[in-house]
């Protein structure tokens, strides 16, 4: 993948293509946790699993399909379900992204 569809301008494209990436910042440790939280219960509908690291207020996230070897349309659909949940009001730290 060359491009990333421009609602996920936010994310990142690494390891040559094969991997989206994105840091968010949030106000707090619940606001971080209930992201996740939210999150891992998409993980498990979609039996689609990001690589995350959770320091207090701080997300960050790496997606790839490991059985692809590549960025696949689940990787993308995670990324929209994730923008999806920040937009719907989980508490950012301002200035951040």
């Amino acid at each position: 993948m060359n491009a990333l569809p421009g609602h996920l301008a936010a994310w990142s494209l690494t390891d040559e293509g094969r991997a989206l990436e994105r840091e968010l910042q949030f106000e707090d440790f619940a606001a971080a946790f209930g992201f996740m939280t939210q999150m891992a219960l998409v993980s498990e509908r979609m039996n689609h699993h990001p690589e995350w690291f959770n320091v207090y207020n701080r997300v960050r996230i790496r997606l790839t399909t490991h059985d692809a070897g590549a960025l696949t349309e689940l990787d993308l659909r995670w990324a929209e379900h994730a923008e999806s949940a920040v937009a719907q009001g989980l508490r950012l730290r301002r200035g951040a992204s």
